[in-house]
């Protein structure tokens, strides 16, 4: 890949490095929703998105099967924030604009809005789409740019783990709630598993979109 065309790439990063103390110790990642594990459904999902796929996750060897190269967190212990660090350290290594970042625990990630949030992005900002969740966006489902790395240190410097801690300190680019809509309802894309109650739930919406795609 020439100089030029990796500075326009975007490296897909998939987050798997919950301790899932609320999923009884099970690796949910792993579980299945609609047939299919949670992450390979947003592997997919990826794909179709960045031009590289790749995978950050705290017990690699768990996730030979899905057949990604893998890295541990720069930073371990350091929750999501230390999750999106070490992939927007791997796409400013990798000479990409950017680390299009999701977590394994989102099953129903459209690939159309991963690849909106990417397009155009600039290595300077972050994407990310609007929500109804506490935050108000979902960073776990965004674009992060290759120079935020100098912003997500200090944050990490100064003790601050929050996710969006960094975000004063950079260019912030919202996709509009109403765009979103139009990728499919918020509340389907961003349905987070994070009990097996919440599983549940997946399955019983992979059903219905299911029955409504027959």
């Amino acid at each position: 890949m020439s100089d030029t065309a990796s500075e326009r790439s975007v490296l897909g990063v998939l987050l798997a490095g919950g301790a899932n103390r609320r999923y009884e110790g099970r690796l949910k990642a792993l579980d299945s929703v609609g047939g299919e594990p949670m992450a390979s459904r947003v592997v997919r999902a990826l794909h179709e998105a960045a031009d590289r796929v790749v995978l950050v996750a705290n017990e690699p060897g768990t996730y030979g099967a899905l057949g990604l190269e893998t890295r541990l967190d720069i930073r371990p212990g350091l929750g999501a924030l230390g999750g999106i660090h070490t992939a927007v350290a791997w796409a400013e290594e990798a000479g990409c604009r950017g680390a299009l970042v999701a977590a394994c625990d989102m099953p129903f990630l459209s690939s159309a809005l991963l690849r909106r949030l990417a397009a155009a992005a600039a290595p300077d900002e972050v994407v990310a789409p609007e929500s109804d969740s506490r935050r108000g966006l979902e960073p776990l489902c965004a674009f992060y740019g290759a120079a935020c790395r100098a912003a997500i240190e200090a944050a990490l410097d100064r003790g601050d783990r929050h996710v969006i801690s960094f975000f004063p300190d950079i260019r912030l680019r919202v996709i509009p709630r109403d765009e979103v809509a139009t990728f499919g309802d918020p509340a389907f894309l961003f349905l987070n598993v994070n009990t097996p109650e919440d599983r549940v739930r997946a399955e019983e919406a992979a059903r219905r979109l299911a029955a409504s795609a027959g």
